[in-house]
């Protein structure tokens, strides 16, 4: 089974080496966000924001709070991936654009809304796990993106979260889930490393 994208899947690994020289335009970048808010979220929440760090006194703002890790300042951008606590009073404004396409009935909307409400309003935990999820598949199709481009992409969770959430002025609705480096790769990365086998991680039932 391979086509196209499944290449590109098993092709991909975390980069450690960059080419420090190399930039992403900011229509490029625009254009990897726009590929990462298509993943799927909850009840259509987009409960997300990207954050692209790529001017050099960005870098130099948020390297020392992210493990002084190389990729911050060689990587041509990094995102800061904010997951929004899970807000189910937004779910009417997020669907509006479904309804004026003719994709969703106007009739549908509540269907959603009060499940959603029922689900998180009084749950801050599931809250909280709803914008790590929502946060984690928005990078993830960023990564598989970028890697389509051959670009090297770097999810990293080494990072002052306090700091971060200061220094870069996020919302107190925001938790910042990872930070995410591409960029135009350099010698020396390995190539995508073996994986436990199928039979230990997966049950048929």
């Amino acid at each position: 089974m391979t086509n196209a994208v499944i290449e590109c899947i098993l092709s991909r690994s975390a980069a450690k080496y960059y080419d420090p020289a190399a930039i992403l335009s900011d229509d490029l970048i625009r254009e990897l966000v726009r590929i990462g808010t298509t993943a799927p979220t909850s009840f259509h929440l987009q409960n997300w924001r990207f954050i692209a760090v790529r001017s050099p006194e960005a870098k130099a703002r948020l390297r020392p709070i992210a493990w002084d890790q190389p990729a911050i300042t060689e990587a041509a951008v990094t995102f800061i991936v904010c997951g929004q606590l899970a807000d189910s009073s937004v779910v009417p404004e997020r669907l509006a654009p479904l309804v004026e396409a003719g994709i969703m009935p106007a009739k549908m909307v509540p269907e959603w809304e009060i499940p959603a409400r029922d689900l998180y309003m009084e749950y801050p935990q599931r809250q909280r796990d709803e914008a790590v999820r929502t946060g984690t598949f928005g990078a993830a199709a960023i990564i598989y993106a970028a890697r389509s481009l051959g670009l090297g992409s770097t999810p990293m969770i080494g990072f002052d979260a306090d700091a971060v959430h200061q220094e870069f002025g996020l919302a107190e609705n925001e938790v910042p889930v990872m930070l995410l480096s591409v960029g135009a790769l350099r010698s020396g990365n390995w190539a995508q490393k073996p994986r436990r086998p199928v039979a230990d991680v997966l049950d048929l039932v």
